[in-house]
């Protein structure tokens, strides 16, 4: 190629370079520009888990078949997972880990997908529109070895389900949030020796060989947090509740009799909740007794996991035993049909169960309840310090994701609900009570919204009210016990 004439070869160099310089820039913003965004982590923005759940789109319903091979080895899984797009999409992502994914289908058609932290990235062929149906299938593996974080738990027999609070998406893909509540069918094959047990009532079950399928499907939608599934040597004992309401507990079958005791007193214990806050508002109920060491109770909606080792003992009194089955048995109302809205509202959960925990100590066992209340409003401002306000929890401790499950939610939620009742009387209060599980059935709800109810049903605005007992650093001065002191310090336990 001929030199151009009258310019340095120093100067023809230069100009060379910056051409191909500018030429490789160019080119480098046009294949960026082109390119996909890499895959990343979502979240619907709540407070205290920012890539929890995911924007975009409603889940109505979920299927999900599991294969147990044991509680040592990862399940084979399929999750289909029913929804509506609320914006266009030309990706979505559910929440997962803990798992090999094997494929993905978007409404029969293969789809793209990556992992970016604890989400599922999925790339349609198509773009999904606005308002459309889709239904995602995700085969997979889920692996019960690592249940330190909580999803499956393993038992001394099979396997049981802790996904409270970010958990569930350790188990199966899903839109792990309260927020996007769905009704769930469950498909379980395990070995014909082993029973298996899900939230809401049979669906079939069928024996193939050397082993069976049994499937359950849950006729209310249900949060992810609140799923259940148990394999193992369960007896299942069925009895009726009020108005023919079906109970079925789940117990390892070499306690079946030493339990009876405790499990046949649900009957009355749905009844005495029906009298404080009407109808149950699910289609069965039953306590699962699963021989593990969690160190909780969990209120599994209709099927609440509660540990062996409470129920073998002879050192707890009748009444505190009892009291704590009534507080999961409370949560299906509090926490199960209406849900927390985000993991701030997290108190409407605990505040209440505690609440008629206490109140049923005092009717069974004579602890009073203003007895109780008086001792949390001593530790309330040391259980603000440590937790924040009840409606304004802190984060959760680095990796410690339950540790939102501080006494401030617990006896200092119920401390705020005495309040109330002090401040607007009981009858308005038991009304209120209702009327919020009557306005919010089978929905998510926010503490504005109680603040709402509380107001209308009391023909009072407590906006201010509230908002100083939910949201303030210290404890408001309560109503009707002028004398009332905090103190100082508080144990980090409830009182």
């Amino acid at each position: 190629m001929p030199h151009s004439p009258g310019k340095p070869a120093s100067v023809r160099r230069r100009s060379v370079r910056r051409r191909a310089v500018l030429a490789a820039t160019v080119s480098a913003l046009l294949v960026g520009a082109a390119a996909p965004p890499a895959a990343s982590p979502q979240g619907v923005g709540d407070r205290l888990f920012p890539e929890l759940g995911n924007p975009g789109y409603d889940v109505a319903a979920y299927d999900i078949a599991f294969d147990y091979h044991g509680n040592d080895r990862p399940l084979d899984a399929v999750t289909t997972v029913a929804a509506r797009a609320t914006t266009g999409l030309d990706r979505l992502n559910l929440d997962f880990s803990n798992g090999t994914v094997r494929s993905v289908t978007v409404n029969g058609t293969p789809a793209k997908f990556a992992s970016a932290k604890e989400d599922l990235v999925v790339t349609p062929s198509a773009a999904l529109p606005a308002d459309g149906l889709f239904t995602v299938v995700v085969r997979h593996t889920s692996d019960p070895r690592n249940s330190k974080d909580g999803g499956w738990i393993r038992t001394k027999d099979g396997l049981v389900m802790a996904n409270q609070a970010d958990a569930a998406h350790r188990v199966f893909p899903c839109n792990d949030h309260p927020s996007d509540k769905a009704r769930f069918t469950f498909r379980v094959t395990a070995p014909k020796a082993l029973t298996v047990v899900a939230n809401g009532l049979p669906a079939g079950r069928a024996v193939r060989g050397a082993n069976t399928t049994w499937a359950y499907r849950s006729e209310h939608p249900m949060a992810t947090e609140l799923a259940q599934v148990s394999v193992g040597r369960s007896a299942v004992v069925h009895r009726k509740g009020p108005h023919g309401l079906p109970v079925r507990d789940v117990v390892p079958v070499a306690d079946r009799q030493r339990v009876e005791k405790w499990t046949s007193k649900t009957p009355e214990q749905i009844a005495w909740l029906e009298g404080k806050v009407g109808p149950y508002p699910f289609e069965n109920y039953g306590m699962l007794i699963a021989d593990a060491s969690t160190g909780f109770e969990l209120e599994t909606q209709t099927l609440s996991l509660f540990e062996r080792g409470l129920f073998i003992r002879d050192d707890i009194p009748s009444w505190y035993l009892e009291s704590i089955m009534v507080h999961e048995l409370a949560h299906q109302w509090f926490g199960d049909s209406v849900s927390p809205h985000s993991w701030s509202d997290l108190w409407l959960n605990e505040g209440h169960a505690t609440w008629y925990e206490a109140l049923y100590a005092e009717h069974k066992g004579g602890r009073t309840l203003d007895v109780r209340m008086r001792a949390a409003y001593e530790h309330s401002d040391a259980w603000r310090a440590d937790g924040g306000p009840p409606a304004l929890p802190k984060p959760p401790d680095p990796g410690k994701r339950t540790s939102i499950f501080r006494p401030v939610v617990y006896d200092g939620g119920a401390l705020v609900l005495y309040a109330l009742r002090q401040k607007i009387g009981a009858a308005a209060f038991d009304r209120l009570e209702r009327e919020w599980i009557s306005a919010y059935r089978d929905a998510s709800a926010t503490t504005e919204d109680f603040t709402a109810v509380a107001s209308q049903v009391s023909g009072q605005d407590l906006k201010e009210f509230l908002q100083a007992w939910l949201y303030s650093p210290k404890t408001p001065p309560m109503p009707g016990h002028a004398d009332w002191k905090a103190a100082r310090k508080a144990p980090r336990k409830p009182a």
